[in-house]
């Protein structure tokens, strides 16, 4: 499983989409929070990082499907999967290898970022004025959040050998888990359902871990979340004939 590991982080490492994924994201998430106005820190004038962390999952939803896309879709286009499947591996081993090597990739992205955190803290008055356990909270509901949609494209990367079409399923799911059961929920004839809905919501888990509150719920959830997908991803490839 370390070999698999190893091979699709050097595979990723290797290759210049990850490094423009990762460049875009960094680049946008800078815009947003510094220089277009309408969601400027400076521009705000108070010291905190909600702004980041708001438009973080959006950002996201384009990011790691980026990064998750090639992991089944490209060994199913290029055969390579059928000489993976033949070492003494089982399914969940390659899938676990895969999924935590597209992880870190997510890590490595996000460790820029706290910059924004530094600098925040310089720019405050007083130095130093700003809510760190807040930020701290955030940036483990941010984490995962990462974790929730890297399964989401390992899963999408599973179900197709086009690596475009596997981007498209990914972005899509990780919309709809994200901001479709919270619109799904003020529909007039699902009010009854409101509060499961709402429940299902990965927003409403995220905005809860963010505000600093650690709740084991919220932890139960995105755990529950990886393994339904990465569970879905095994079913798919171990019901399929190579």
């Amino acid at each position: 499983m370390y070999a698999v590991f190893k091979r699709e982080l050097f595979s990723l490492l290797n290759s210049l989409m990850a490094y423009i994924t990762i460049g875009v994201f960094l680049l946008a998430s800078g815009l947003l929070l510094w220089f277009f106005p309408d969601t400027s820190i400076l521009d705000y004038g108070y010291a905190e990082l909600t702004g980041f962390f708001s438009l973080a999952p959006f950002l996201f939803m384009f990011l790691i499907p980026a990064i998750t896309m090639r992991s089944f879709a490209e060994e199913r286009r290029e055969g390579t999967y059928i000489l993976l499947a033949t070492r003494p591996l089982t399914d969940w081993q390659i899938i676990l290898a895969k999924y935590l090597a597209c992880l870190v990739l997510v890590l490595f992205a996000l460790i820029p970022t706290l910059i924004y955190y530094y600098s925040i803290y310089q720019l405050g008055l007083p130095k130093g004025n700003i809510d760190t356990g807040a930020v701290i909270g955030s940036y483990i509901g941010l984490l995962l959040l990462g974790f929730a949609f890297t399964a989401v494209g390992i899963f999408a990367s599973s179900v197709t050998k086009n690596q475009v079409i596997a981007f498209a399923i990914a972005v899509f799911v990780c919309f709809i888990v994200y901001t479709g059961f919270d619109a799904m929920s003020q529909i007039f004839a699902l009010q009854y359902f409101e509060s499961l809905l709402i429940w299902l919501s990965v927003n409403e888990h995220y905005q809860s871990i963010s505000r600093g509150v650690l709740d084991t719920r919220d932890l139960v959830y995105f755990i529950s979340f990886v393994a339904v997908f990465l569970g879905l991803t095994r079913f798919v490839i171990g019901g399929r004939k190579w």
